[in-house]
């Protein structure tokens, strides 16, 4: 099969044939229709090595995926040959930006025909990452207040949307020209990091941090007694005073797709989509400058191979 190969951290990623990929206990293999990626998994450690260190070269990156069950491997239950799929992969195994990947059948979820896969596969990473720090890490519940940094970007966007619908008071920070998108997605009021005070924003119940450093530590200030400061650029390292300080990685969550396959479903969630590149053009999307705002998204499968069904 054709996958995207990384094999030295020299020599970059290339399109090569691989060997179709082995389904384990309890793995499924997915036919991959879109795949997901982020731009700086070339500077990740499980890109390169497995968990005791050793290298793992060539690999394949990408690690969010949506498709369909091509095989099962032994003991595997709760998902079927045929059935659409989304979800995540482990990092140190070999990821989606190929015609078929082993996964964990725990780290899937059934994707609906109204969810198409490009859509589907723009949701994993981001929108896990989202739900957890939201409610998971931030225990963010009705009618508190939320303030979200960069929060027009892919896991910020869909932190403001998931916030907004549990009844939360939603602040978005980022740059001045990212104001109305923000204030669309739900919003309540935007603060322009370029030429707002952050302080007059208050007290707040959570703090939800992409963007780490000064932002981060400035932050801790804001958070209310029994509120929480999240971050998932780096450990924060100014504790609020009587609220916590928490730095988390995103992990497999079956029950947090079925929620967020849901809200694509009927329309409350919709993530920040970005430019979409064939197989063969994956290795240039890697390169900076080539992608515009949004999740860039890997499209393996066509309309024409699928007999139309490549939504």
């Amino acid at each position: 099969m054709r996958a995207v190969v990384a094999r030295s951290r020299e020599a970059g990623i290339e399109l090569a044939d691989v060997a179709y990929p082995h389904a384990a206990e309890n793995d499924v293999v997915v036919r991959v229709h879109a795949a997901g990626f982020t731009p700086g998994e070339l500077d990740w450690p499980g890109t390169w090595t497995d968990r005791a260190g050793r290298d793992r070269t060539p690999s394949v990156p990408g690690h969010e995926v949506a498709g369909v069950v091509a095989e099962l491997g032994y003991g595997t239950t709760g998902l079927e040959v045929g059935e659409r799929v989304f979800g995540i992969t482990d990092w140190c195994r070999d990821g989606t930006l190929a015609e078929y990947v082993a996964v964990e059948a725990r780290n899937l979820a059934t994707l609906s025909p109204e969810v198409d896969y490009v859509t589907a596969a723009a949701m994993p990473i981001s929108g896990l990452t989202a739900w957890q720090g939201l409610f998971t890490h931030g225990g963010l519940e009705a009618g508190q207040t939320v303030l979200v940094h960069g929060a027009a970007g892919g896991v910020g966007s869909l932190a403001v949307q998931l916030a907004r619908e549990v009844g939360a008071r939603v602040i978005g920070t980022g740059r001045g020209a990212h104001r109305r998108a923000v204030l669309d997605l739900g919003a309540e009021s935007f603060v322009d990091l370029e030429r707002d005070q952050l302080e007059d924003v208050g007290q707040v119940d959570v703090v939800f941090d992409v963007l780490g450093g000064d932002l981060l530590n400035r932050s801790a200030a804001l958070v209310r007694p029994g509120g929480a400061l999240v971050s998932i650029a780096e450990p924060p390292t100014v504790q609020p005073k009587d609220g916590r300080a928490v730095f988390f990685v995103v992990e497999p969550d079956r029950p947090g797709l079925v929620e967020l396959e849901l809200r694509l479903r009927d329309g409350r969630l919709r993530p920040l989509l970005g430019e979409t590149y064939a197989l063969e053009d994956a290795p240039a999307a890697f390169e900076p400058g080539t992608r515009g705002h949004g999740k860039p998204i890997i499209r393996v499968v066509d309309a024409h191979q699928t007999g139309g069904d490549a939504k």
